[in-house]
């Protein structure tokens, strides 16, 4: 299979919302998302008929990939399986990087084709996480799949199989990321400062 997508994209700065518009301002558009979805979605699918897969299972982390995991699963041409996990990371008192599995996957992974669908990765502390965990339980092939990358803010390196869009360290609300559960089911992704 193919390694990193050497046509990542970068996300254009943020453009204000409507006039009198307090909301979240454009980062990445609608138009701009699903064009890139497409584009992930005839890769990811190419790269594992040429592999032999004849099924992938997508595992989504919740909340902040369902989104995106629903409009790439519908765009794939290699048959797949959904299912999905939940992690939490600890703040506060505990070690940066701390990291724990709150809900897994409810079947085996082992001899499976399993692609983990992100909606982003900041430090890369919890995507390192998930790729020691799953791993370790005998897969036939583990990638990864994420929408959204700072790479300013990158603590740890992981591999990357399938990349959306570089974008600025800022905070990102929209198409599944939210901020205190606000802004996710926006069609665009935007940025707000954690007070809006």
């Amino acid at each position: 299979m193919s390694g990193a997508d050497p046509e990542t994209v970068t996300a254009p700065g943020a453009t204000p919302g409507a006039a009198g518009d307090a909301g979240p301002r454009t980062l990445i558009s609608e138009a701009d998302i699903s064009a890139r979805v497409d584009v992930l979605a005839e890769r990811i699918s190419r790269d594992y008929v040429e592999a032999g897969a004849e099924e992938i299972l997508l595992v989504g982390v919740l909340r902040g990939a369902f989104i995106f995991l629903a409009d790439l699963s519908r765009r794939l041409t290699v048959p797949c399986a959904v299912d999905f996990i939940s992690v939490s990371s600890y703040r506060g008192s505990q070690q940066a990087g701390d990291v724990r599995l709150i809900l897994d996957v409810r079947s085996s992974l082992k001899d499976r084709h399993v692609l983990l669908v992100e909606d982003i990765v900041d430090s890369g502390h919890t995507l390192d996480y998930l790729l020691r965990t799953f791993g370790a339980r005998g897969p036939a092939s583990l990638k990864t799949c994420v929408l959204t990358r700072k790479p300013g803010s990158m603590e740890v390196e992981v591999p990357l199989d399938y990349l959306g869009f570089d974008i600025p360290d800022e905070w990102v609300v929209g198409y599944g990321l939210d901020l205190a559960d606000k802004h996710r089911t926006l069609p665009y992704i935007g940025t707000v400062t954690p007070e809006e």
